[in-house]
Parts: C-alpha cells; structure tokens; sequence
C-alpha cells in the first residue's frame, strides 16, 4: 500500500576484482532504477527513486513481468517508502530532477504523481492500438512528452525477442505531448519508423531527441531532433555507411551524447554473450574504429574520442570528463579528459543480460560523486551504488 515502509536492506561488499567496496542498496524482489535516459537520484536532497516488485502478491523472476510499482529511497537512512500501488505494473519512468513531479506509464495510461501532495492523475488514456514508450518532461514542467508506437504482434522477451521483426513491422509511430495540467494532449509528429528514446532537453523545452529504434546495423539514421514549436524534424549526426550508432542522451550541459560501434554491430548483447541479430558478425571483427562522441542538438559533432573497445551503455559524469560503461562483466571507468581515452575497471557487475531489467544501465548522480547500477547476479534484479 501507498505508504508503507521497509527498513534498511543494505550491505557492503568487497569487490572481488577491484577490492573497492560496493554497497548493495535492495536485497527483497526485483528492484530497478530508471532507464539510462534518466536518473534516478533526486537533485539536492540524499533520496532515489526506483520501481520494484516487493509489494506485489506474487514473487516473479525478472523475465516472468514483474509487477513493479514505484518506491523512494532515504540514502541517509536506506528506509524505502511505496508511492504507487498501480493494478497494472509500471514500465517506463521520467522525473523533474528535484523528483516533485513524476510520470509513469501502465498499461495504456500515462499518469502523474505529484510528489509534494501524492495525487495521481491521468495525463493520457490510450484507446486505440499503441504501446505508450520513453516518457520525458520538458525543462519548464508544462508538457510530458512520448512515444506511441502501433502494436504489431511481435515477440517480447529476453534477449531482445522480437527486436527485428517490430522493426520491419512497425509502420506507424507518434510522438505525442500531454499538457502537465491533465489539460489536452495532441501528436506532434507521425513516422513510418518505429520511434524511440523521446528525450527533452534538459535546459531548452522548445528541443527534444527521438531515434529510429530497431538493430543498430539496419537503421540509416539514429538520432533525429525535433523543434517543439515549428514542428521541424533534422537528422542528428548524419550517418554514412560504417555507422551504427545509438545509446543517445542529454548530457547535463545540453550536449548529445552517442555510441558509434561501426560496421555489423546491432547494439545489443544476450545472456549467451552474443548479439541478438547481427550473430553472423564477431565481436569487433572489423577495421572501424568504436568511438563515441558529443554534439550539439542540431547534429553538429564538437567531439570525438576513439575508444579502445565499445561497452554496451555509457554514461557521462557532470563533466563529460569521465565516463562509466558496462562491459560484458565488468563496470569501467573511461577518462576522457585528455586526448587519449584512459580505462580502469570499477568493478565486476556480474548481470546475466537476460532481460533489460537486469541490464547494469550505469548511471551518475547528479553531482558524480557515485555510479547507481543494477544486477541479476543472485537471481533478482538488485540495487548498487558504488563511490567513485
């Protein structure tokens, strides 16, 4: 129930590659951070927020669809308070960074929390046949802004099932804004592509991102922008060839940040160690260089650095000075200061890559002092912190 508490379940552990010591922050259910786009810690004051499965009536594997709900983490005292109690479980999440304002998806709702006075409210109720994805506020708290894509039957599953077919069968994708005030909402944009990853940004609410979503090695271009206000639509770093790019997000400046693996690399990786579509290519079995790099919003590249090897999801520090990725194993930090990228490993994570839940997704809080992850390593999906 809404209200309810559990006390403190963490413990610290030595990590047995680095020696540095790693606190875990759940030890009951699943427990899940926002997705990468996002974060999870709130911005001035020593809390998170996250969804699990502890309240539900049924306990589930992280591939079984747990019924996850959304819950607040006191990081001074690690007592862990239910916000929701939602009938159908919560999937996608977005967040003010000072966390008064939340919005989730469940089901075919999209629905508010107001976190001051812990009213729900219903932003936007599907009646027709779309899947509500990447929800996202804007910088001025007046819109909530995501995704409706057409259902089209594909599988949905571990190890990305399904991931090229909804591809190739997924003709009708929208980008859709609702007013904060519960007041109207309305399509701002309609493709053929299946769309993805809405993203405001985060200083100007007149500028957002979206991608075209499927196998990075099959989609022509990624990264597209989109001016709220004239309705214009650019590609974002303009892809040739060799280009698979994706894992697009906001830096705090306002930058974009991308992942460019290069020729036969679909931008996904399996609980067999394998990629999920592009199996026939080996893992860096070409002559491209894996790089990363960092653009403004109208696609115009201010930064490239040439990486020794891809990780499966990056995150930048407040800087863009450092970076976390999460290796098949093993978290590493990446300093990119200097001309030449400089990589250590932070840890060994352990995750199973079975399901996206269970996918480390590393992510700083606000001020980069510490890396949120999530791990499968015990058979639950569990919260980690890990100073840096």
């Amino acid at each position: 129930m809404i209200g309810d508490t559990w006390p403190a379940e963490w413990r610290e552990i030595k990590d047995e590659k680095t020696g540095r010591t790693i606190r875990q922050l759940t030890a009951q259910g699943n427990n899940v951070h926002f997705y990468f786009t996002e974060n999870s810690f709130t911005q001035g004051r020593s809390e998170m927020l996250f969804r699990s499965d502890r309240a539900a009536r049924e306990e589930k594997a992280p591939h079984e669809k747990p019924h996850y709900n959304l819950f607040r983490m006191d990081l001074e005292s690690g007592v862990i308070t239910q916000l929701t109690d939602e009938a159908v479980p919560i999937s996608g999440c977005t967040k003010t960074p000072d966390s008064d304002i939340v919005v989730f998806t469940t089901g075919g709702k999209l629905k508010k929390l107001d976190m001051r006075s812990g009213a729900v409210s219903v932003l936007y109720d599907e009646t027709a046949q779309f899947t509500l994805k990447s929800p996202s506020i804007s910088a001025n708290r007046r819109y909530a802004g995501f995704v409706r894509r057409e259902r089209v039957g594909a599988a949905h599953g571990p190890n990305y099932s399904g991931f090229a077919d909804r591809y190739y069968l997924t003709k009708d994708s929208r980008i859709t804004l609702a007013q904060l005030d519960g007041s109207a909402w309305f399509d701002i944009f309609k493709d053929t592509h299946q769309l993805g990853h809405f993203q405001f940004s985060p200083d100007d609410p007149s500028i957002a991102i979206f991608c075209h979503e499927g196998p990075w090695h099959l989609v022509t271009q990624r990264i597209w922008g989109l001016d709220l206000v004239s309705r214009d639509v650019w590609p974002c770093f303009r892809q040739a060839e060799q280009d698979s790019i994706g894992h697009e997000f906001w830096t705090q400046d306002g930058l974009i940040f991308f992942d460019n693996r290069g020729p036969g690399h679909d931008g996904t990786i399996t609980s067999h160690r394998t990629q999920a579509v592009a199996t026939h290519v080996g893992v860096r079995e070409n002559t491209f260089t894996p790089y990363v790099g960092l653009m403004d919003y109208q696609g115009n590249l201010i930064r490239k650095i040439d990486m020794p090897y891809y990780c499966n999801h990056y995150h930048a520090n407040p800087g863009n000075t450092v970076l976390v990725g999460d290796d098949v194993d093993d978290l590493v930090l990446i300093d990119i200061a200097s001309e030449t990228p400089r990589q250590t490993t932070l840890c060994y994570h352990g995750a199973s890559w079975h399901t996206q839940d269970s996918h480390c997704h590393p992510t700083w809080e606000w001020e980069g002092r510490q890396i949120l992850y999530a791990s499968d390593r015990g058979g639950r999906v569990q919260l980690y912190v890990i100073e840096v």
